[in-house]
């Protein structure tokens, strides 16, 4: 069995993908033509959101990405029709990764960058830490990891909640005082104008952590949420009409963005379902390990406990070529208790989404000293390393709600609407979208969208959202706004940066 499964993967999945167009991102503005902010007032922006509005990409965050996240590029922009300074709370190096106390913060790595054959973590100490904390307003209000309630919960900054986990690492750093909100340090600055995009995470965490979280749909009380939870549709919206209309209390202008599918983003879609290659005896050796289970499966029919169709669904059967992993499907009729060894296992199928962290262990051994353990064969994937179609749609239930709320919202305030979710659901169609002479797609690596992270945007991927906003703000303010060029921004960061 060939173990080292990603690396061939990626050298035969991820071919760099790029071709001229004569097409562009939108409707592109002359030199000779005169900018106008129309009837926008862009002198105070400050950004609210999450890892999206930060920066973050390649898993991390660092000042080049912060340098090109989304609000500063939309800065720079505003900035030639009466934009003032745009400061952000600039990590201390381009490594990612966070200290406490001089300590590596556990669960906060460093960047990835391609090492020839697919991402891997950059090696070293970082050298942000977060007990050092920076004086002073940031218009880029952007937090990893944080959910729409969050924005409005005192003391997210407080050094002292992060053992309980009711603070952010991330915000503890640039809080105006440990029992500050987001929210509050946003509104504190009078913006007069803001853009605000959140809610991404309210399903991120329940999608990345293979559906094991709760769809907490009925549940009000968010205080008894995890973060790998679904935040109940209500909540969302009372959180989210709470956070606008703070923001727009002194007639702010603004923006908002909806939340994509994240189940079409390469951290779901790169990792194929059939990812096992055996040959033809291998293939007939497993087959004989699992004829057991397959025998006990029929018996379970013959005494009614199962239909012919579910029989059919977990028998497992392997060929030679590729090969569907083997996983564990909760929503399989649980027969342990009439035999143990019967459990809710299948083989996958092309509905099934395999998180992109899983390639690393596909194929490898759970057991060193057992070969029969392989991971994906003679061990089926676990529920947190697989999001079957019934976890996904809880993710596409919930997307829809929120995102029925984030239009109501702006409709009600007046504000621009960018349809984030139709942005990238467009990039995951064949053929991609075309940016100026490049032609952005979903592949992990060259697709030239996303970052080696398979969520988070490239800086490239970051400016084709801007000119969607600026296209936007344009639209409901009759302003006249500057665009970006695909060939200013890079899609990979090298290894070394200054």
């Amino acid at each position: 069995m060939n173990t080292n499964y990603i690396s061939l993967l990626l050298l035969l999945l991820l071919g760099l993908y790029s071709c001229s167009s004569d097409d562009d991102s939108g409707t592109m503005h002359g030199p000779e033509e005169e900018y106008s902010a129309g009837a926008a007032d862009f002198s105070n922006y400050v950004s609210v959101g999450n890892s999206l509005t930060a920066g973050y990409t390649d898993g991390a965050l660092f000042i080049a990405g912060q340098t090109n996240s989304l609000p500063n590029i939309l800065a720079t922009q505003f900035s030639l029709v009466g934009g003032g300074e745009f400061n952000q709370p600039l990590t201390n190096g381009n490594l990612g990764g966070l200290l406490l106390g001089g300590n590596p913060l556990p669960g906060f790595e460093n960047r990835l960058y391609f090492n020839g054959s697919g991402p891997a973590r950059l090696p070293g100490m970082p050298t942000t830490d977060i007990s050092q904390i920076l004086s002073g307003n940031y218009n880029n209000m952007g937090v990893p990891g944080a959910l729409s309630y969050h924005l409005v919960i005192p003391g997210y900054g407080n050094i002292a909640g992060l053992q309980t986990g009711n603070a952010n690492p991330y915000f503890v750093r640039f809080a105006s005082s440990p029992s500050t909100s987001v929210i509050a340090d946003a509104v504190a600055q009078n913006p007069t104008f803001f853009s605000l995009w959140i809610g991404n995470n309210d399903v991120l965490g329940y999608a990345t952590g293979g559906g094991v979280g709760i769809d907490q749909t009925g549940n009000l009380d968010f205080a008894t949420y995890a973060t790998n939870d679904i935040t109940d549709p209500d909540v969302f919206a009372q959180m989210y009409a709470n956070i606008v209309s703070q923001l727009v209390q002194n007639d702010a202008k603004g923006i908002v963005a909806n939340i994509p599918d994240i189940t079409s983003i390469p951290y779901f879609t790169t990792v194929p379902y059939n990812a096992i290659p055996l040959d033809e005896n291998t293939a007939d050796a497993i087959n004989g390990a699992y004829a057991a289970y397959n025998g006990g499966l029929v018996q379970a029919q013959g005494f009614g406990l199962i239909t012919a169709e579910e029989v059919e669904k977990r028998t497992i059967n392997f060929s030679a070529g590729q090969n569907a992993v083997v996983l564990i499907d909760e929503d399989l009729t649980d027969l342990t208790g009439v035999n143990p060894a019967l459990i809710n296992m299948r083989q996958a199928t092309e509905e099934d989404l395999i998180p992109l962290p899983v390639s690393s262990v596909l194929g490898t051994l759970a057991d060193p000293n057992n070969p029969q353990s392989v991971i994906g064969v003679g061990v089926p994937l676990d529920d947190g390393q697989v999001l079957i179609p019934s976890e996904q749609m809880h993710v596409k239930t919930a997307t829809q709600a929120y995102n029925a709320t984030i239009q109501a919202v702006a409709e009600q305030h007046g504000l621009a609407l960018v349809d984030a979710n139709a942005i990238l659901t467009a990039l995951s169609q064949e053929g991609g979208v075309p940016f100026d002479e490049f032609v952005l797609n979903d592949d992990l690596v060259f697709g030239g969208a996303f970052s080696l992270d398979g969520i988070h945007p490239t800086a490239r991927g970051y400016a084709y959202l801007a000119n969607k906003f600026l296209e936007a703000i344009e639209v409901e303010y009759e302003a006249t706004l500057p665009r970006l060029k695909a060939a200013d921004y890079n899609t990979l960061y090298p290894a070394q940066l200054p």
